[in-house]
């Protein structure tokens, strides 16, 4: 064929033509060719390559061999044809994202505070000496202060940046880890190639045009390419076309393969001709680039639930996943309660907008309160007039009073909870990773530690995945422990070797040990490779036989798929007409379909329905109650060709050769695990495709059934009769009486496993909604993996499917991973709940002293930059060393919280109060006796710029160290008297305390005017220090006040009982239940920004109220038109709130109305 280099498009550079000069077609010509589908490709193909050989001729490429691993070689073919590499999207920067954390209300009102203050404290009237303007002037003068006025304000302005880079610093991090983990999932992503004659396993990204790719049932494909050779090959390919349907691939037919599709059925080998970009992956890919930003952010926004996993899957096609996305965002429109928040998430929201609606009551009453009481006083009482030349002083006093409601707000917001979650969380995954557990979706490391149920596999999770031929029965014989080849017939044995190693995956291999006295490496299928070393057992060698049948040989391959549960190749015989066919299978499947079996002598025997059920009584039965599984191996000759589409003809009337009993032992760990999950309250089910003696018997090994319980095992066909009706439904009533006693399901298919998973989240009969976790492998085990609240696939044995459908991946496939991922998930709850009493009791005595001490005295006792230094240190190191404590067996020892037990419980409610009650009396005796008990001057109604007292410090420093002497306290939730155990294993605690200590003596001695802070003798900071210590002994006089008396408190932070979203859920409609605004989830942790959701809920009140069509404004905050569009659904519809139909019905036209409005002040977060 003549070198195509005159094809080339204009415009190329030299260097390109050379290079593509090289091979016999270009990388465009190649690109368009994959465009093609079904008979046009094939016509095409035709027409100008001749067949797929003459692709691989011309990409010089060998079918067999493939590529040698010449490294120039490689070089030229990543010049000529790109690299296996879709480039991830860019970072945010750092500017950007302290760009976003700055359109915090709160911190845009301390902002507009601080300029204004600072404004004002440049401006110097003529009025300000004369007395005209009352108390206001008093003092200022003869400190020589009056210059002091802009360090205030210069100081907020210091601690909001403080926090914006500290929000800023958080989400960048964030981001950092993501990206981190996303490489690392890619990295691991390895495919098997042919170079140079071997089958190789290479990362993905080194997948080069021209590679010959082996491909097998379960496979995400990384590259297109042109079928070579197939076996009953069918490609799920809805991620990118959308068709649900599995298309047959045949090289006759539809050889195009596409990146980004699944592997369903069979294997067979291709040859890659489109990598990365120019793959149809990388074509949508740079699709959904070209379009800009506002589709970026539509695309962003549409991406719900798997916010991350679609940012973290390797090289998935986005346009399919975005179109299903979209569906999928209809549909959860319609049933909010599929997979909602997650159980954290939905307290943590409730809770904060509680908290946030208190504070900005308690602030806005602050400010009401001074500033009437300053004009009652100025004008009332001392009966001043408003002169001109006071004016800017009046208003440097309201500006004051602002400052200080702003403060109470800011602190009554405890604005460190999305970063101790975030940090919890951040932090969570990282260990988790040391503990084989890779987590995909932050929020499953917390739902985990709620799980109610576990239904996991059997191989390879509860037993080693090491599977071994143990027992045979062949030729008449039931041999208790594998035959020596002598005691067989010859001709059996060439029948039975012959069978084993041309019916199974030539993948399938079983390698020299890697170390010297090792076990031997078992490549490929695990069953397959058992009866690969039966072969090797007898002194016989598979390798031959292959080599003398290679793939091409076979002439028709039957793969096993779970509807099957079987496999068989067919050969065309070489001496004469007809067929030869081998099987094998489950052996209950696989004799039903025998009509012969061969005899001691290698002879055909009848064998009928007795001797069938004589053989599954003596040989089958006794086999699974050793815990095996029982595999059966059988032929059939075909004297004509028959019709190879007629399955139930084909795989009929066969002759059984043997029946082995394959052993895969439990794991030593496993049966421990299991008994720790019983005592956390966590019921194990173990699903299997086994027969069900086997999985009894490996159940009763591992713990899962206990001697004398009453739990029920059952085969799929007993389940699917127990829980369907007559019409084939599922009744929800008739699978709540099955599932509770439920402990194992042998003999499953994936849709019993999905319906077992559904029917368990869906029932009612609980006192709260079951959380369950689900292990899979398979390619089949994807619908119940997504369906399950937390989805674990196995590492090494799972397929890509799997582990693109699950929340967790165990790259060690152990079920001790999983119990690490419990301890872990409550370590994250705990930590959360840690964090909140300690904020919590801050919040509480802050905006109280706050409060109180601005009614009372005119000034709050703590002022703004030190409310703003205990709210940004104690928050945010706080959030720190509460959520990295490390998890503790004792975890394990609760039963788990449930969805709708609160977040604040009693126990924590009294410690809140308790310690609050503590600090309000020490902080008022000392605010109104403090002067007296230490002998200085009062800091009492001092004015405006007085300089800093020693009774406001005092006050300030004895505050924090009863907050830091609070923070030991709170590291125990549950009542226990010891708070210091284990806290040297958590170093970053210790650092933190000491840390805030250090900071906390350099602000008081040094801070100066900025903090309002004058230096302390020593004498001063030892009673402070010792009021501190305190707390410690007040903690202990609260934990011995027995809960169950104090029925009185409540508690707080409840989840949403099923079905029951409140009036104030409403309204985020679009904003929680459909996670579009969980940036929590797309590694951001803007996710509660206080002001803004309090508005939107204000607005959608008063909307419902009033009956007006001011809608807009609460969907002033939707992220896109289509959640807006969907909002409105969700406004409008009538849930419990209160009002008349006429008032609805404007609603619904307000919201129905046109968006205009809405989306020009759609702001976003």
């Amino acid at each position: 064929m003549a070198n195509n280099t005159a094809d080339h498009p204009q415009g190329n550079s030299v260097a390109e033509v050379d290079h593509d000069g090289d091979f016999g077609c270009t990388m465009v010509q190649l690109r368009d060719l994959m465009e093609l589908r079904s008979s046009e490709a094939v016509g095409k193909i035709a027409e100008c390559y001749g067949d797929v050989q003459g692709i691989c001729r011309r990409l010089k490429t060998s079918p067999i061999e493939g590529l040698s691993e010449n490294t120039t070689d490689l070089e030229k073919r990543h010049a000529a044809f790109g690299k296996n590499f879709i480039p991830p999207k860019k970072p945010k920067t750092f500017l950007q994202l302290v760009w976003e954390a700055l359109q915090d209300v709160t911190l845009i009102i301390l902002e507009v505070a601080a300029i204004i203050s600072l404004g004002l404290s440049f401006y110097h009237p003529t009025g300000e000496s004369s007395d005209n303007c009352g108390q206001a002037s008093g003092g200022v003068e003869d400190e020589g202060e009056a210059q002091a006025g802009w360090i205030e304000g210069a100081a907020i302005l210091f601690s909001v940046i403080i926090v914006v880079l500290v929000t800023a610093f958080n989400d960048w991090s964030k981001e950092k880890q993501f990206r981190g983990l996303q490489s690392r999932i890619e990295q691991e992503q390895k495919f098997t190639v042919i170079r140079q004659g071997q089958v190789i396993q290479i990362p993905v990204a080194e997948i080069v045009v021209g590679d010959i790719a082996q491909i097998k049932y379960g496979d995400l494909l990384p590259a297109d390419g042109i079928l070579i050779q197939g076996n009953d090959l069918k490609i799920d390919e809805s991620s990118l076309t959308g068709e649900s349907d599995h298309v047959r691939k045949s090289l006759e037919k539809d050889p195009m393969l596409l990146s980004g599709t699944h592997v369903m059925e069979g294997s067979g080998r291709m040859v890659v001709t489109a990598v990365g970009m120019n793959s149809q992956t990388g074509i949508i890919v740079t699709l959904l680039g070209a379009t800009g930003e506002d589709e970026e952010k539509k695309v962003k926004k549409a991406k719900t639930q798997d916010g991350i996993a679609l940012e973290i899957q390797p090289l998935k096609s986005e346009e399919g996943a975005e179109s299903e996305e979209k569906e999928e965002k209809e549909k959860k429109k319609v049933n909010v309660t599929k997979k909602e928040k997650s159980v954290l998430q939905g307290k943590l929201t409730r809770l904060a907008v509680q908290i946030g609606k208190a504070g900005l009551i308690m602030s806005a009453v602050t400010v009401i309160i001074l500033i009437l009481y300053f004009v009652i006083d100025t004008f009332g009482v001392q009966g001043r007039e408003w002169t001109a030349e006071c004016t800017p002083i009046y208003i440097q006093y309201f500006v004051k009073f602002f400052i200080i409601g702003v403060t109470v707000l800011v602190v009554a917001v405890p604005e460190g909870l999305p970063l101790a979650v975030t940090i919890s969380l951040a932090y969570s995954v990282k260990k988790m990773m040391k503990d084989n557990n890779l987590v995909r979706h932050l929020d499953a490391c917390e739902t985990m530690g709620n799980a109610t149920a576990i239904c996991s596999d059997k191989t390879g999770t509860l037993t080693m995945n090491r599977m071994k031929v143990v027992q045979a029965y062949i030729g008449d014989k039931y041999y208790k422990n594998v035959p020596e080849p002598e005691a067989i017939n010859p001709e059996t044995l060439e029948i039975l070797v012959n069978s084993i190693s041309i019916n199974s995956a030539y993948t399938t291999k079983i390698l020299p040990p890697e170390k010297e006295g090792g076990l031997p490496k078992h490549v490929g299928n695990k069953t397959e490779c058992s009866l690969l070393g039966l072969v090797l057992d007898l002194k016989r060698d598979y390798q031959p036989v292959r080599d003398e049948v290679p793939e091409e040989k076979l002439y028709k391959v039957y793969t096993f798929n779970s509807s099957r549960k079987s496999m068989s190749t067919v050969l065309k015989n070489a001496t004469g007409p007809g067929f030869r066919m081998y099987s094998k299978g489950a052996s209950e499947i696989v004799l039903r379909k025998c009509s012969h079996i061969l005899d001691a002598s290698g002879k055909l025997r009848a064998f009928k329905a007795k001797d069938r059920d004589d053989m599954v009584q003596k040989v089958i039965e006794p086999m699974a109650c050793d815990g095996l599984r029982t595999i059966c191996i059988a032929m059939r000759d075909f004297t004509t060709e028959p019709d190879w589409d007629n399955e139930a003809e084909i795989l009929n009337d066969l002759t059984c050769i043997c029946v082995v009993g394959i052993e895969d032992p439990v794991r030593h760990e496993v049966p421990e695990a299991i008994a720790k999950c019983q005592r956390a309250g966590i019921t194990v089910r173990m699903v299997t495709g086994d027969n069900i003696n086997t999985a009894r018997a490996i159940a009763t090994k591992c713990g899962i059934l206990q001697p004398g319980e009453d739990f029920l095992c059952l085969e799929g066909k007993d389940f699917n009769q127990q829980i369907r009706n007559d019409k084939g439904e599922v009744e929800q009533e008739r699978l709540d009486k099955v599932w509770p006693k439920l402990r194992v399901l042998a003999r499953s298919s994936p849709t019993d496993k999905h319906t077992l998973v559904k029917g368990i989240i869906d029932s009612t009969v609980g006192e709260t909604r079951q959380v369950v976790a689900v292990t899979g492998d398979g390619t089949n085990d994807g619908p119940a993996l997504k369906k399950a609240d937390v989805g674990f696939a196995m590492g090494i044995a799972g397929t890509d499917v799997a582990k693109e459908a699950s929340d967790i991946i165990l790259t060690d496939d152990n079920f001790t991973s999983i119990v690490k991922a419990v301890m872990w998930g409550r370590n994250v709850y705990d930590s959360i709940s840690k964090f909140l009493q300690f904020q919590l009791t801050v919040n509480v005595v802050a905006v109280i002293v706050a409060f109180t001490g601005a009614c009372i005295t005119q000034d709050s006792p703590l002022k703004a930059v030190q409310m703003l230094w205990v709210n940004l240190i104690m928050d945010t190191l706080a959030s720190l060393a509460l959520a990295t404590e490390p998890p503790t067996e004792s975890l394990l020892l609760r039963k788990p919280y449930g969805r709708n037990k609160p977040l604040i419980s009693r126990t924590m409610m009294k410690n809140i109060l308790g310690h609050a009650v503590y600090q309000l009396v020490i902080t008022f005796t000392l605010l109104f006796a403090g002067e007296k008990l230490f002998n200085i001057d009062s800091g009492r109604n001092s004015p405006l710029h007085s300089p800093p007292s020693e009774h406001y410090t005092i006050i300030f420093n004895v505050f924090v160290m009863m907050q830091l002497f609070n923070e030991i306290n709170a590291r125990k939730i549950h009542g226990e008297r010891n708070v210091f155990e284990g806290i040297y294993r958590n170093p970053i605690f210790c650092s933190v305390v000491l840390g805030t200590f250090v900071l906390q003596i350099v602000i008081v001695q040094f801070g100066g005017k900025p903090f309002s802070c004058t230096a302390l003798t020593i004498d001063q900071w030892l009673w402070c220090v010792f009021i501190g210590v305190g707390e410690l002994l007040w903690g202990q006089l609260i934990s011995a006040i027995p809960t169950h008396h104090l029925k009185f408190l409540k508690e707080a932070g409840h989840g949403i009982p099923k079905g029951e979203f409140p009036e104030e859920e409403l309204t985020e409609g679009a904003d929680e239940i459909d996670h579009g605004e969980m940036e929590l989830r797309r590694g951001q942790i803007l996710w509660f920004r206080g002001l803004n959701r309090i508005q939107t809920q204000m607005d959608v009140v008063y909307t419902f109220q009033t009956g007006q069509t001011t809608v807009p404004g609460a969907l002033r905050r939707q992220p896109s038109v289509i959640s807006q569009h969907n909002d409105a659904k969700t406004v409008s519809s009538p849930t419990h709130v209160g009002i008349s139909s006429s008032s609805l019905s404007a609603n619904s036209a307000a919201a129905a109305g046109p968006p205009t409005p809405a989306s020009s002040s759609t702001t976003g977060n």
